[in-house]
């Protein structure tokens, strides 16, 4: 299989697609399925979008994990900010000091404190063997886009080679409760996403791992296969969802799914 259908874009331009409705993403179809009028308001800009230091961090830990640091010295820089000189030490990120110096930088800031944080997911994944098999060749944040469904749809993935399929990076609490972090944030649901998205382009079923890295010692790597069957099943819900969401387009109706009377029938 070769990888020419493959694109390569600023985050900042595949998101804003997604934002405007343009392509659906699997984020915005999570949203729907939760709630229609979410993703209507989310699409018209009617929600915020915040970046929260969480995000930059998470975004930062992809960079070099699965791009290296030549990528991550262009997008981010590591620096702890402008120093009080009365004091000696940096400004407190809360001071206007320091927000005016951040609004100043061309690249992403990313502390000290933080980056030696991101080595250690870094460390921890290069070194589990199942891990570094599967990023042993591909490529990292590839951009790919088809009609599914009938609706324009998109996806950005963490790593793709023809032959490990498509690989996704996620950090966690613990390896312990991992499996049920992917019910509880849907991460199966998005894979499945993808999944499709890369049949409808290729014509090819691709297998699917995720590698997860705790954010806490002892900084342990997992890696996790998703089976055909709960992908099928995670499929299927999706593309209903993407039926009920050309319906909503045709009449213009985005229901929050609570319009009618519910019962609450036990304790």
């Amino acid at each position: 299989m070769n990888t020419n259908f493959i694109i390569h874009e600023p985050a900042g331009e595949y998101h804003a697609r997604s934002r405007k409705g343009e392509f659906m993403s699997s984020h915005l179809l999570a949203d729907f399925r939760e709630s229609p009028a979410l993703y209507n308001k989310e699409v018209k800009g009617e929600i915020e979008q915040k970046d929260t230091p969480a995000f930059v961090l998470g975004r930062a830990a992809h960079s070099l994990i699965l791009e290296g640091r030549t990528a991550f010295d262009r997008d981010f820089v590591v620096t702890d900010g402008p120093v009080n000189p009365r004091t000696g030490e940096p400004y407190g990120a809360k001071t206007k000091a320091y927000a005016d110096w951040l609004a100043s930088q061309e690249r992403e800031v990313v502390s000290g404190k933080d980056y030696d944080f991101i080595l250690k997911l870094q460390r921890s994944v290069h070194l589990h063997a199942a891990a570094s098999e599967l990023l042993a060749s591909g490529e990292a944040e590839g951009v790919v886009r088809a009609e599914y469904c009938g609706v324009p749809c998109q996806i950005r993935m963490d790593w793709f080679s023809p032959e490990s399929g498509l690989v996704d990076l996620k950090t966690c609490d613990s390896l312990k409760w991992f499996e049920a972090d992917c019910r509880r944030y849907g991460y199966i649901f998005q894979l499945a996403f993808y999944r499709a998205v890369i049949r409808v382009v290729t014509g090819v079923t691709v297998p699917i791992h995720i590698i997860a890295v705790e954010k806490n010692e002892p900084f342990a790597t997992g890696v996790w296969q998703l089976t055909g069957d709960v992908l099928d099943t995670a499929e299927r819900i999706n593309e209903a969802a993407l039926e009920r969401y050309k319906k909503c387009l045709y009449t213009g109706i985005w229901p929050t799914g609570y319009e009618e009377i519910r019962l609450i029938d036990s304790l």
